[in-house]
């Protein structure tokens, strides 16, 4: 192959063109990636539309990358990695190396941090070009539409729930079931905790325990959330995934004393919580960022042994526009993944 196509936005806010590049080597230090599958991420939103900065276009998003590595640069053949290799890339797309997060070994909160679609062209394409210590393997049971997502929407919902204080028989409430909230509930029901699902509408009951939830809760209902929560018992941790301020705050009087509320769903309005809402019962209040490489190969072995699935609809690279807009919508169930058919 001496050229592929990409799906690129050449202004902030502007529309996907599909264009042909030729295909380039791996530097030092990197790989060449086939895509096969790669998911559109509500964060992706943040690199089309220019929100971030020390971004410049053209610009090609993605950051929930799935495929083959069809060549090895120099330095990375001693890495474990061989050609045919299934990988993912994810919101990790590699660090420096060099900042005072990345020498204490908390490369996910590095202050140079390579997210692909932004350091670097992202999946929205037949190839990429990433960093060798981006790569997390992946499971044979997994098909590249799976897998993509995982690498981002499944991995901050596995990292937030096993990173946070909660054991197994503990109650833990997942608010939301949408593109991260419904791996969130597989995930937690897995991991042996009492799992509480909290979404608006009586109608997604059947669906949340369908996903493994114990227990549902009605946002929309005349109980509160919180005296819902306390009814159970109060919950050691809120997983935290929708993108709103006023549904995240609602939770906290829901929580047991030195309960958790794990923030993983972005909002841009402040959280509406009082000082003492946290003092007196020793609550806690944390926002959790992705997840490393190995984190990503973490989640991905895990929702292999425990048959964990995101729901996700596909549509063919050529149709980037279409996919961008049900993602931005709310209409996908639940993550849109491209494909390079």
């Amino acid at each position: 192959m001496s050229a592929y196509r990409v799906a690129q936005v050449t202004a902030a806010g502007g529309p996907f063109e599909i264009v042909e590049r030729e295909v380039p080597g791996p530097g030092p230090g990197q790989v060449r990636i086939a895509v096969e599958a790669c998911g559109i991420c509500h964060s992706d939103a943040f690199f089309v539309g220019g929100g971030l900065p020390g971004l410049s276009f053209p610009l090609v998003p993605g950051h929930e990358i799935a495929g083959r590595v069809e060549e090895l640069g120099e330095g990375t053949h001693d890495r474990g990695w061989r050609t045919g290799d299934r990988v993912t890339v994810g919101w990790f797309g590699g660090s420096c190396g060099h900042c005072t997060s990345c020498r204490r070994g908390d490369f996910i909160v590095c202050e140079n941090l390579k997210i692909p679609g932004g350091a670097y062209d992202g999946g929205f394409a037949e190839q990429v070009i990433a960093p060798v210590d981006a790569l997390a393997r992946v499971p044979d049971v997994l098909t590249a539409s799976d897998a993509g997502p995982m690498a981002c929407a499944g991995v901050t919902t596995f990292n937030g729930l096993r990173r946070s204080p909660a054991r197994p028989g503990d109650l833990v409430a997942v608010l939301g079931i949408g593109g991260l909230g419904h791996l969130g509930v597989q995930f937690a029901a897995a991991m042996g905790f009492e799992t509480v699902a909290i979404a608006r509408g009586a109608e997604k009951a059947g669906f949340a325990e369908r996903l493994g939830a114990h227990h549902y809760i009605d946002s929309t209902a005349d109980t509160p959330v919180a005296q819902a929560l306390r009814s159970l018992g109060g919950a050691r941790v809120v997983l935290a995934t929708a993108g709103s301020s006023d549904a995240i705050a609602a939770t906290v009087d829901g929580l047991s004393p030195r309960g958790e509320l794990v923030v993983i769903g972005a909002a841009p309005e402040p959280l509406g919580i009082s000082p003492l809402q946290l003092l007196m019962t020793g609550r806690v209040v944390r926002g959790h960022p992705s997840g490393t490489s190995q984190d990503v190969q973490d989640t991905l072995a895990f929702s292999a042994l425990h048959g964990i699935r995101p729901t996700v609809e596909t549509l063919p690279l050529a149709e980037v526009d279409e996919a961008y807009r049900r993602m931005l919508s709310g209409r996908a169930r639940f993550r849109m993944v491209l494909t390079m058919d």
